[in-house]
């Protein structure tokens, strides 16, 4: 198992070296293309988010500024909307389900850096995924901590800190976030006018 497979698995080890710092900058490159093509560039920013990203699948919206580390460990269902400043930080999988909005300035991260200083600048670190299921809104300025699920159906309250699993169809928020009630049918808008 090489350095890269290990930080993937979730080991602690030293992630500072020559390969993984390719990697990221390959990646930086991408989306720093990616960011500075006009919004009415809708084909090339599709290619560009296309060959950086594991996978999505159309249609797809991801506004500028888009950030992430290495781009192929996400995997995004259909109709996805990613809002502006949206960073993933995918050291490990971050898999997103379908139909799945993202409020702007939230940040989704996998890795961990160690609690001990001279392990963190020795570079010592581990990674572990973040699942995001179907049809789930993660409002904005939210921060999704390594290891977490969110369940089909969830909202994440803006501001939140997601430190622990969200269960589905549940309205969840704060810092730390938790679990406020059910989303039931009285929650449906009423009085929609075309």
């Amino acid at each position: 198992m090489d350095k890269y497979e290990m930080l993937r698995a979730g080991i602690w080890s030293h992630y500072i070296n020559d390969d993984i710092a390719a990697r990221l900058m390959a990646c930086e490159e991408k989306c720093f293309e990616f960011n500075t093509l006009p919004p009415s560039r809708l084909v090339e920013r599709r290619a560009i988010i296309e060959s950086l990203l594991g996978g999505i699948r159309q249609p797809f919206t991801i506004h500028s500024p888009f950030h992430c580390d290495f781009g192929f460990n996400i995997r995004i269902g259909s109709g996805f909307v990613g809002n502006y400043n949206l960073t993933i930080l995918d050291e490990a999988e971050v898999c997103i389900g379908n139909n799945v909005f993202i409020g702007p300035n939230t940040g989704i991260y996998t890795v961990e850096h160690a609690f001990d200083a001279a392990q963190r600048s020795e570079g010592i670190m581990k990674a572990r995924p973040v699942t995001i299921g179907n049809d789930v809104w993660i409002c904005a300025n939210t921060i999704i901590l390594p290891g977490v699920t969110i369940g089909d159906g969830a909202v994440v309250g803006a501001g939140s800190v997601v430190r622990h699993d969200i269960p589905p169809h549940t309205f969840a928020a704060g810092n730390p976030c938790r679990t406020i009630r059910a989303i039931t049918a009285d929650d449906k808008a009423t009085d929609i006018i075309d």
